[in-house]
């Protein structure tokens, strides 16, 4: 790596650890020479001791042994759709409403516990190694002890309660190592991670799809444990930070300044709009596909272009991030395009080919909206102890909408199907919300940037 990106990240990294610094008057001119002759010699051995960032085997090993955890350990529980089908047909759990609470308990718990891990991340920095430890077999665990109980409650407790907890501890001490290893290239980085259940939404519910027809939920739940300790376990030496003990030690603390900035106020709302529609789609796609008169084969094949979409949405929204493009316009821009895919796409479809165009867009702009939230964090500090913590609030406000979408589309859902009619009358409403839930995510942003830049800057915001 070139000496002189070598410089620019020892500079990143020095302003959070200036203030462990000793005031300049108290020290005689031999002093300072002194001071200024250590402080070159730490700066050269903290360079021999730094591995490349943005690049180099190291970061590229981080990056592709968390794609393979973020896949398989986040792409397990965004399948719940599949084990829901499954549990309402068995005799036992038919007809019980509180079969969906496993799949919005896992998944609940990684977005709104995403302050509470990403403090414990950041208040114990030596620690984060074994935080992953932790949380790797309560997921394991979970899924095992899942394969056990018989009832609705343990499987709550287990593939729900355990499987979550153990997702949200391992999660924000892996996103504090990307963050460490990448930089000048972060977007890239967190758009690559963020695809990566959009990769495995391709084929996993396909594969505990064909486990369940034929195994049954207790093999299946123990075939999933055993593949994912199979394909991860290998992979958890390489999960490790770039900085030293002291250095990362030193980043313990965060900058919570950015709470004064109103930009970041009108992310945090911009997001929370875009969550309370953004689930849907993935929801209700299968059974809309079969109220059309289509197949389960053809929802389920929608639902697999949409994750692809999400690939290569995800990695070209946060590769752009990088390139110096403006935050707030990609935002504005995905909400923009989702709404159009809801309104018109969604809303309008009646055969599998508009069904399909509107996962290819929706997937793209809609999940690529997520991974703006480095940019957003980058938008509204320049501390780099602050990127776990906005990364995390910003998690936690999407996932209001994760919890909240149940109760709103039982709201929302109609009982009876007109095929030729807006949303076949039954997901009507449900579109309608989407639709709008993504043009105020947009014009929240808009709204601020046609306000005139005296009083953007008057209250403290960017331009």
């Amino acid at each position: 790596m070139p000496s002189t990106s070598v410089g620019s990240e020892l500079q990143t990294w020095d302003q959070p650890t200036a203030h462990f610094q000793e005031p300049i008057s108290e020290h005689s001119p031999s002093q300072l020479g002194d001071d200024n002759n250590t402080a070159t010699q730490g700066e050269d051995i903290l360079i021999q001791q730094l591995a490349p960032a943005d690049g180099g085997p190291g970061a590229w090993r981080l990056l592709a042994a968390a794609f393979v955890f973020e896949a398989l350990l986040w792409g397990f529980p965004i399948s719940f759709g599949v084990f829901q089908n499954y549990y309402s047909s068995l005799p036992q759990f038919a007809g019980n409403s509180n079969i969906a609470l496993i799949g919005t308990i896992a998944q609940g718990m990684c977005y709104l516990g995403a302050p509470a891990s990403a403090a414990l991340t950041k208040r114990f920095p030596k620690f984060q190694r074994q935080q992953v430890w932790l949380g790797w077999p309560l997921c394991i665990l979970g899924l095992i002890a899942g394969s056990f109980t018989t009832t609705l409650p343990g499987l709550i407790a287990t593939q729900g309660v355990m499987y979550g907890l153990g997702f949200v501890t391992l999660t924000y001490p892996i996103i504090s190592f990307i963050d460490e290893w990448w930089i000048a290239r972060k977007g890239m980085a967190f758009g690559i991670i963020s695809a990566a259940s959009g990769a495995s939404g391709i084929f996993m519910p396909f594969i505990i799809e064909a486990l369940l027809q034929k195994y049954g939920y207790r093999t299946t739940l123990r075939a999933v444990a055993v593949g994912m300790a199979v394909l991860t376990g290998p992979l958890l030496p390489f999960l490790k930070g770039r900085l030293p003990p002291a250095e990362r030690s030193a980043m313990g603390k965060t900058n919570w300044s950015f709470f004064k900035k109103p930009l970041f106020w009108i992310y945090c709302a911009s997001t929370l709009l875009q969550g309370l529609g953004f689930f849907f789609p993935a929801l209700y796609l299968p059974s809309y596909a079969t109220a059309i008169g289509l197949s389960s084969t053809s929802g389920a094949l929608v639902l697999a272009i949409m994750s692809l979409a999400q690939v290569i949405g995800q990695f070209s929204c946060g590769y752009l991030s990088d390139k110096k493009m403006s935050v707030s316009a990609l935002c504005t821009a995905c909400s923009v395009m989702s709404m159009i895919a809801a309104f018109v796409l969604w809303g309008l479809a009646k055969n599998l080919a508009l069904l399909l165009v509107f996962g290819i867009v929706y997937g793209f702009f809609g999940y690529g909206f997520t991974t703006m939230r480095v940019g957003m964090g980058r938008a509204v500090s320049d501390d780099p102890s602050a990127a776990v913590a906005t990364y995390a609030i910003l998690v936690f406000l999407q996932g209001v909408g994760n919890i909240l979408a149940g109760p709103i589309s039982a709201g929302l859902l109609k009982r009876r199907i007109q095929v030729g009619t807006y949303g076949i009358a039954r997901y009507q409403a449900l579109v309608v919300f989407t639709g709008t839930c993504m043009s105020l995510s947009a014009l929240v942003i808009s709204l601020w940037y046609l306000r005139p830049r005296t009083i953007r800057k008057l209250l403290g915001g960017r331009a």
